[in-house]
């Protein structure tokens, strides 16, 4: 069988197995104080165009949305997102579990805009109600939408207007930088927003989240936090020579430019075929309308998610592609599609 289900189905990239196996044996001091995280901080700074930003790594998303959001918010203070962001769909209220209201509106292709936060903010008027405090989208977005630098622009300006933090998560950030409709530099994001995090999990780590707070008044107790919700790993060098590969030699955005380039074949292939979509992804992630009959067929060799019925004949399908895709898989759905599904209704 062949994974185009996620991004995080195989191991790492080499060369982070690589500087693992290397550092095995090294006798390093523990809870991210050793040389290779100090030096991977390092690193991103100098990716990010940012000596002050303060940076702290974690091991997973939801881990990492959990501990930023609870940290930064009081007890009767709400996030708010769109309706697909991952802290209101797919991460189990574990926000809710800390005590913090997740509040949604609609997006637009899963974005939030200016106008749907006021929206928000509009409804929420009074000491009844939660007080909204945060903004928090992921780049790219649940369906793969990709956010343009004037599209990060209003909504942090509108964020610093009406007193609210405004969190990117960044678990796919490698496919976004990476994207064809990309216009934001990793230097640019120290002018997006308050708080960022560069996932490392979907983009070649065995594991790990990289939490970036350029407003560093924010930061206070953070160490504390992280603590505090069980999540300061004391072999954190595992994390810190992780991110230090990732960030050697431009490896991160190579990650992230193979993983879109692999897509792009698929979507060529269902393009060509008259195959519609749920929007126009350029990232690593494709929502495919495909009939019922068709992906019975695909999935006797393909590995593939269910994302919902879109009529009474057909259903959206996500086809994920990553760092470990590769030419040959595509090569293999490519044939198997001409050859076999094209041809079922």
């Amino acid at each position: 069988m062949i994974s185009f289900s996620n991004d995080y189905s195989e191991g790492a990239h080499i060369n982070i197995i690589k500087a693992l196996t290397e550092t095995n044996l090294e006798q390093t001091v523990g809870y991210g104080e050793d040389i290779y995280t100090l030096e991977a901080y390092d690193r991103i700074k100098k990716s990010l165009d940012c000596e002050n930003c303060h940076i702290r790594f974690l091991v997973g998303g939801t881990q990492t949305n959990l501990v930023v959001i609870s940290h930064l918010l009081r007890p009767h203070q709400a996030v708010i997102s769109s309706d697909l962001g991952h802290i209101n769909v797919h991460e189990t209220g574990a926000i809710e579990g800390t005590g913090h209201k997740v509040l949604t509106n609609k997006g637009v292709d899963g974005k939030l805009t200016p106008e749907l936060i006021k929206e928000v903010l509009d409804i929420h008027t009074d000491a009844h109600m939660v007080q909204p405090k945060m903004v928090y989208i992921s780049n790219p977005n649940e369906i793969g939408a990709i956010y343009s630098k004037k599209e990060l622009e209003d909504i942090y300006s509108f964020c610093k207007e009406n007193n609210l933090y405004f969190y990117i998560d960044g678990a796919r950030l490698s496919s976004a930088i990476a994207s064809t409709k990309n216009d934001i530099k990793l230097s640019d994001y120290k002018n997006l927003c308050d708080v960022l995090y560069i996932g490392g999990t979907k983009s070649g780590a065995l594991f790990g989240e990289a939490v970036v707070f350029f407003n560093t008044s924010l930061v206070g107790d953070f160490q504390y936090t992280i603590k505090l919700r069980g999540a300061l790993l004391a072999k954190g060098r595992l994390l810190g020579i992780q991110f230090n590969e990732l960030f050697k030699d431009n490896l991160y955005e190579k990650i992230g430019r193979h993983a879109n380039e692999m897509a792009l074949r698929l979507k060529n292939l269902f393009t060509e075929n008259g195959i519609e979509f749920l929007n126009d992804s350029y990232s690593n992630q494709l929502f495919v309308i495909l009939p019922n009959n068709m992906v019975k067929e695909i999935e006797k060799k393909y590995i593939i998610t269910y994302i919902g019925k879109h009529d009474e004949n057909r259903s959206v399908i996500r086809f994920v592609t990553s760092w470990a895709t590769t030419d040959e898989n595509i090569d293999s759905f490519v044939k198997d599609f001409n050859e076999n599904y094209k041809f079922i209704k």
